[in-house]
C-alpha cells in the first residue's frame, strides 16, 4: 500500500464515493483518490475490526490481468517470487525490484486458472502497469482492469459473513482465491487482507459494488471503515507501507522480507535469480544487511511519528522511524524503522528524537498484535 496527495480538482473518485458521504465519512487525498479516512472515529474502526468485521473500499488499487502462456514465466522475470510454481487458486505476495535490489513496489499475484490476477498499490498504479508493459508486453497480455472495484472485508466474523452471502467462500483458506457469484455479481474472491485479521477482497464490476457494500453492511458485524484504521490496524501487525517501510532504496533483505523471495529463485534453485537486483539482493542474503527493519516500543503513551531520528545511548544517531502511530488494540504507542543491523535486536534500548528530546524505546518482535489468518 502507498500513498500520495493532489489536488481537489484532478482526484479521481472510486464507485462508492456517493455511499461514503452517505455514510458520513471524512474524505482526503489519497493515493490520486478522494477517500474516505473514517466515518464514525478511527479508534471505533479499528476496534470494530479487531472484534467484528470492518468492510474497507480499496477500489484505488490497481487490478491487472496477465493472460497467455507466458504470463508467469514473464513476471517471475521482474519479481523474486515463485510464479510458474503458483498452483491455480493461490495467491502469492511479491515485490518488483530494481537493478540496485531496491523495491519498486509491492504486489499481490493470484492464479486465476486461465491468466494471473495482479493488484497493485494505487500510488504506485500508473508506473507499475507501464512497467510491465515495457519489459513482459511482449510475453503475455497486460490488461488493467479499469471497470472493477475492490473491496475488503476484514475481521474475525468475516468469515462467517462471506459464509451466508457466498458460501462457496466456506472452504477458502489463506491466501487462496476463487470466482463466484455475490448477491447477482460477478466476483473474484481472496483469502487475504491487509489488517493481520482473517478476511477477504473481492473484486466486483464497478457497477454493481455499490450494490454489493451495501447487502455487506447489512449485516449486523459489519460497519465501514476508512484509511485511518486501515493503516493502524497494518501497523500493528508489523505489514509494510510502501512509500514508507519500503521503498526504491530499500532492499528484501534489510526489509526483512526474505521470505518473500521463492526457493526457486534463490541461488541453486531450479530458476534462480533472473530478476532486477537478484546478485545484490543475494549478496546481502549471504552476508548481512547494513540495516534492517525493526518493530519499536515506546515508554509512555506519546506517539513516535515517521521521520524520527533514531538514537543509540551514547546519542549516536543509528537510523529513522518510517511508520507510528497509536496502537488501539495495545493501547500503546507503536513503531517501526531501521536500524543499523547490529542494533536490531529484541529488547535493544534506543532512544527516539521527538521535539528535540530523547524519547526512550525499545526493539520489539513484530507482528505487535498476533495475525489471525485462516488457514483451516
Amino acid at each position: 500500500m502507498a500513498d500520495d496527495t493532489g489536488s481537489q480538482e484532478s482526484l479521481a473518485r472510486t464507485p462508492l464515493f456517493d455511499l461514503h458521504l452517505e455514510l458520513g465519512a471524512r474524505m482526503v487525498p489519497f493515493a490520486g483518490y478522494e477517500m474516505p479516512v473514517q466515518y464514525k472515529g478511527i479508534l471505533d474502526e479499528h476496534r470494530h475490526t479487531r472484534n467484528a468485521a470492518g468492510l474497507f473500499d480499496v477500489s484505488h488499487m490497481g487490478q491487472v490481468r496477465l493472460a497467455g502462456a507466458g504470463a508467469a514465466a514473464a513476471i517471475e522475470s521482474l519479481v523474486p517470487a515463485d510464479i510458474v510454481g503458483l498452483g491455480v487458486g493461490r495467491q502469492r505476495y511479491a515485490l518488483f525490484t530494481n537493478a540496485g535490489g531496491g523495491i519498486l513496489d509491492d504486489l499481490m499475484v493470484t492464479n486465476a486458472g486461465d491468466h494471473l490476477f495482479v493488484v497493485v498499490n494505487a500510488g504506485c498504479k500508473a508506473q507499475d502497469i507501464a512497467h510491465m508493459r515495457k519489459h513482459i508486453g511482449g510475453q503475455c497480455d497486460v490488461v488493467e482492469l479499469a471497470d472493477r472495484a475492490l473491496l475488503a472485508l476484514q475481521g474475525p466474523a468475516a468469515g462467517a459473513v462471506m459464509a451466508r452471502l457466498a458460501p462457496a467462500t466456506s472452504d477458502m483458506v489463506f491466501m487462496t482465491a476463487k470466482a463466484m457469484d455475490i448477491h447477482g455479481a460477478d466476483c473474484f474472491v481472496t483469502r487475504s487482507g491487509y489488517t493481520g485479521e482473517d478476511g477477504f477482497e473481492i473484486s466486483v464490476p464497478a457497477d454493481r459494488a455499490g450494490e454489493l457494500a451495501r447487502r455487506l453492511l447489512a449485516e449486523e458485524e459489519v460497519a465501514p471503515v476508512g484509511l485511518g484504521a486501515r493503516d493502524s490496524l497494518r501497523l500493528e501487525a508489523g505489514l509494510c507501507l510502501y512509500g514508507h517501510d519500503i521503498d526504491t532504496g530499500t532492499t528484501p533483505v534489510e526489509a526483512r522480507l526474505v521470505w518473500a523471495i521463492g526457493k526457486a529463485r534463490r541461488k541453486g534453485g531450479e530458476r534462480a535469480l533472473g530478476y532486477p537486483g537478484a546478485e545484490i539482493i543475494e549478496e546481502q542474503i549471504a552476508t548481512g544487511p547494513a540495516r534492517k527493519r525493526v518493530g519499536l516500543l515506546a515508554q509512555g503513551r506519546a506517539p513516535v511519528r515517521e521521520g524520527a531520528e533514531l538514537q543509540d545511548s551514547g546519542g549516536r544517531t543509528v537510523g529513522h522511524v518510517t511508520s507510528g502511530g497509536f496502537g488501539p488494540t495495545l493501547e500503546a504507542p507503536v513503531a517501526m524503522g531501521y536500524v543499523e543491523a547490529d542494533l536490531a535486536a529484541i529488547g535493544t534500548p534506543l532512544n527516539a528524537v521527538v521535539r528535540g528530546k530523547p524519547l526512550p524505546l525499545s526493539v520489539a518482535r513484530m507482528p505487535f498484535v498476533e495475525q489471525r489468518y485462516y488457514r483451516g
